[in-house]
């Protein structure tokens, strides 16, 4: 379990979303750029709410960039379906309903152009909104909602992360 060490002060003086980042950068550390073999063992290792938070900030972090981002990643993650089910499973860890029903949504949409068009998830790529209006139409409309919801994901993991502080860093004095 790989826990960060910060002051009180420190700690209280995090804003929500800075706070879920910041418990996640040693998990991050051991694992960005290396194969699944160490991801695997390392996100194993992990109490549930970091399992969570590890899943949800994988998700944000990629998608919140652009809408593009945002759906090439709900795609990846959906042509993965241990990673979809790690982020919606995170969400409802949190008890995140309104980013949970809004990725829901996302991937009725996606599922609906996908079939209509012959595609598989792993056929989709960042460029496909600029070649298809009516997707980069929707995707926006829920990019924007995703960027809405956004704050209220990062208010529930902080609260329980506030909550269950010892499962997330070492406080010292």
């Amino acid at each position: 379990m790989a826990l960060i060490t910060m002051t009180k002060r420190e700690f209280d003086s995090l804003d929500d979303e800075r706070l879920g980042r910041t418990c996640m950068e040693p998990t991050f550390l051991q694992i960005r750029e290396k194969d699944m073999s160490v991801k695997t063992k390392a996100i194993s290792q992990l109490t549930e709410g970091q399992k969570a938070l590890c899943m949800f900030r994988v998700f944000y972090d990629h998608a919140d960039n652009s809408a593009g981002e945002y759906y090439a990643w709900v795609s990846y993650l959906l042509d993965k379906p241990d990673f979809w089910c790690g982020v919606t499973g995170g969400l409802r860890f949190f008890g995140d309903a309104s980013m949970m029903h809004l990725l829901e949504e996302t991937k009725e949409a996606l599922e609906a152009r996908n079939r209509k068009r012959g595609l598989q998830w792993s056929d989709a790529a960042l460029q496909d909104l600029d070649r298809d209006h009516e997707l980069q139409y929707a995707v926006n409309l829920l990019f924007e909602r995703f960027r809405k919801n956004a704050p209220q994901s990062h208010k529930l993991i902080g609260t329980y992360i506030r909550s269950h502080s010892n499962e997330f860093v070492i406080i010292e004095d």
